[in-house]
C-alpha cells in the first residue's frame, strides 16, 4: 500500500496533475550510440532486441526512428548497464 501511495504522489496525486515530464528526443544518432557501445550493427541489434535491418536503415537514414525506440536508444546511450541488467535472463 505504501508503494502505491508513493507512486500516486510521484504521479501528481489523485487529480493527475504532475510536474514530471518525459522528454523524448526528436532525433537520436543511432550510429554514435552504437559506436559508443563498441558493437557492430549485428551485435548491437542482438544485444538490445532490434533487427539488424532496422539498425542499418536508421544509420543510413532510410527509416525514421520511432518514439519508443528513441527512448530505448537514449537509455542505452546514458545507462547501457541498466538496459543490459533489465534485459538479461534471470
Amino acid at each position: 500500500m505504501q508503494g502505491a501511495c508513493e507512486a500516486l504522489a510521484f504521479a501528481g496525486g489523485e487529480d493527475g496533475a504532475s510536474d514530471y515530464r518525459v522528454h523524448i528526443p526528436p532525433q537520436v544518432d543511432v550510429r554514435a550510440i552504437r559506436r559508443q557501445t563498441g558493437l557492430s550493427q549485428k551485435e548491437f541489434a542482438a544485444r538490445y532486441g532490434f533487427s539488424f535491418g532496422r539498425i542499418r536503415d536508421w544509420e543510413q537514414g532510410r527509416s525514421p526512428v520511432d518514439a519508443p525506440s528513441r527512448i530505448l536508444l537514449t537509455i542505452i546511450r546514458n545507462e547501457p548497464e541498466a538496459v543490459e541488467r533489465a534485459l538479461s535472463a534471470p
